[in-house]
């Protein structure tokens, strides 16, 4: 069962006449993603998963049942003479009905305060229809005060996302263009580390070049904001793949999390972390928390297909390692997990299969070699794979050489040869070792003495911070106080009879936060905004039309002058409250 308080924000449409702001409309959405993801108690898809839908032929009710949300929001915006139209709207799933919708005429300038005005209602709008959140005054920040460099930080999100080496150098262009109008602008920044890097990974630009540019980059930004979420991820990024440093990985994805606890990436990253010491519960609560909030990322799906494979659950891991092969045949980190499943499960020939199917240029040379040599190996066979396994571990950098050459010599009984390669973890900050290293191929090495040593040097000791406390209950007295006061000033001066009335508005009459509020009605009422309010419609409107004064009035006009401002709504509400149509209520009572 999917909660009440889960939605995702599906991209918003570029409605302007040449359709050229599409990379606003595409900001739009992602800054209501990350602020409603800040509010404690509500789910809220991320990025990834909600564009997985851009441009999508699916229905309303496939695409909440493939995000596992109950409320979806559909939005536009049009840009003309330096104004924009924002249009958004709430939809229940589960009803088919949308249950708000609103429109903002503003200016260009005021993007930011726009996007936060919005943000909050939506906000608003769930907690009176499904439950308490918290929730902040403010939840969207303004990154800039610069409206040109915001600008080109969109343009280059936009280009970056498109995951080519076109688009990425154009990506560059907009956010070195944006720190350049903004010195102080940290996502900028983050932008062209991420764009470098992804130009070093996939070898759209000489790797070593690359790599120093993204690393400067970061640099920059840590000068700016050591705690911000997207900085320490990538941090930690680049502590385990260019440092092999597991520790600053692990104390960098935490940070990350301590700023942003719904951050889906780095709950992928950390839980590759545990996965890789061993530490599977762990792995599996961050992994199964990133799948509630990004479920259509292929990154997501793969980080729990690896998982699967490092504790035995092979079934599932194949399972979803097929469907990622099924969208992309050349998804290369699917293809070798499932190569190392079929090692495991002992078909080997299999296993060659699936490597003659793969074209050579797909793996590195010392790869596809160190796979051979492994095979050979676990079939007790000495062939000329090793021989060559070994020539080319000779050289510094032959990474992918060293880790298979690693799990072959633990499999052959050669130990201390094994134990000498994993050295080069160390002198050569491997990577790739370092993903070997416990590996459920190596097994036979593992219960070797020497091997817990390198464990503890692998994964030295990492103190987390004991979790805060937990705020204590307020004071009953003072609770059952507020609540009286609450329904006194309901009784007497009848606040439902205003079709506008919000959460916010009858809090400020009875002097009460909105937050404090919503609590005192879900938790000590129980009932969220809407049902207490709508019930005192209801019970008002039962004394109208008992009332032989009134008999002259139709049951909608009486609904009206009790506080609906809708007929579905009021008929849906009176038969859920009551057991039976007005009609019918008002034939009863005859």
């Amino acid at each position: 069962m999917n909660t009440k308080k889960s939605i995702a924000i599906l991209p918003f449409s570029d409605l302007s006449i040449d359709g050229s702001s599409e990379f606003i409309c595409d900001g739009i959405t992602e800054e209501i993603i990350n602020a409603l993801a800040k509010i404690d108690g509500l789910k809220v898809i991320s990025r990834t998963s909600s564009f997985f839908f851009k441009n999508h032929k699916a229905s309303l009710e496939e695409i909440a049942a493939q995000l596992g949300v109950a409320i979806l929001l559909e939005g536009s915006a049009q840009i003309h003479d330096g104004k924009i139209r924002v249009r958004a709207k709430l939809i229940d799933v589960e009803q088919d009905t949308h249950f708000w919708s609103e429109t903002w005429d503003r200016k260009l300038e005021n993007l930011f305060e726009t996007q936060d005005e919005i943000s909050l209602l939506i906000a608003d709008k769930i907690r009176e229809q499904h439950g308490h959140l918290n929730i902040s005054n403010q939840v969207v920040n303004s990154p800039t005060k610069s409206v040109s460099s915001y600008e080109h930080l969109l343009k280059g999100r936009h280009h970056f996302y498109k995951w080519n080496p076109e688009d990425a150098n154009l990506a560059i262009e907009h956010f070195e263009k944006s720190v350049e109008l903004d010195k102080e602008l940290i996502e900028g920044y983050l932008g062209i580390a991420d764009s470098y890097s992804f130009m070093a990974v996939a070898g759209f630009a000489p790797r070593e070049e690359a790599w120093q540019k993204s690393i400067t980059a970061l640099a920059l930004a840590k000068k700016l904001d050591p705690d911000h979420a997207g900085l320490n991820y990538m941090l930690g990024m680049q502590s385990f793949f260019t440092e092999a440093d597991f520790a600053a990985a692990m104390q960098y994805g935490m940070r990350s999390l301590t700023a942003k606890p719904t951050y889906s990436e780095a709950h992928q990253f950390v839980s590759f972390l545990h996965t890789l010491h061993g530490h599977f519960n762990k792995a599996r609560k961050h992994i199964l928390f990133a799948k509630s909030s990004d479920p259509l990322n292929p990154e997501t799906k793969f980080y729990e297909a690896n998982y699967y494979y490092r504790v035995g659950e092979y079934d599932k891991a194949k399972e979803i390692l097929q469907e990622l092969l099924e969208s992309n045949d050349k998804n290369l980190p699917a293809i070798i997990v499932s190569i190392y499943i079929l090692i495991r499960e002992g078909q080997l020939r299999a296993a060659r299969q699936t490597i003659d199917d793969v074209p050579q240029q797909a793996f590195t040379p010392d790869e596809r070699l160190g796979l051979l040599a492994l095979i050979d190996a676990m079939d007790g066979k000495s062939t000329t794979h090793l021989q060559k396994l070994e020539k080319y571990a000779q050289e510094p950098e032959a990474h992918h050489a060293h880790s298979y050459l690693f799990l072959t010599y633990a499999n052959l009984g050669r130990y201390d040869e094994a134990f000498a390669i994993l050295e080069k973890l160390f002198e050569s900050a491997s990577s790739i070792l370092l993903l070997a290293f416990s590996d459920p191929l190596g097994e036979p090495i593992q219960s070797h003495p020497r091997y817990q040593e390198f464990h503890d040097r692998v994964y030295p000791k990492i103190v987390e911070k004991p979790k805060e406390k937990k705020t204590r209950n307020p004071d009953q007295t003072i609770t059952r106080e507020q609540v009286k006061k609450i329904q006194a000033y309901v009784k007497s001066e009848r606040p439902y009879l205003n079709p506008s009335l919000t959460l916010r508005s009858l809090a400020e009459q009875v002097d009460i936060h909105p937050n404090q509020l919503s609590w005192l009605l879900n938790e000590s009422i129980g009932k969220n905004f809407n049902e207490f309010i709508n019930n005192e419609r209801i019970e008002y409107f039962k004394q109208l039309v008992l009332d032989p004064d009134n008999s002259h009035i139709s049951l909608i006009g009486l609904a009206y002058e009790s506080g609906f401002n809708s007929k579905t709504v009021f008929n849906t509400v009176f038969k859920k409250e009551v057991g039976m149509t007005p009609k019918e209520f008002l034939k009863s009572q005859a």
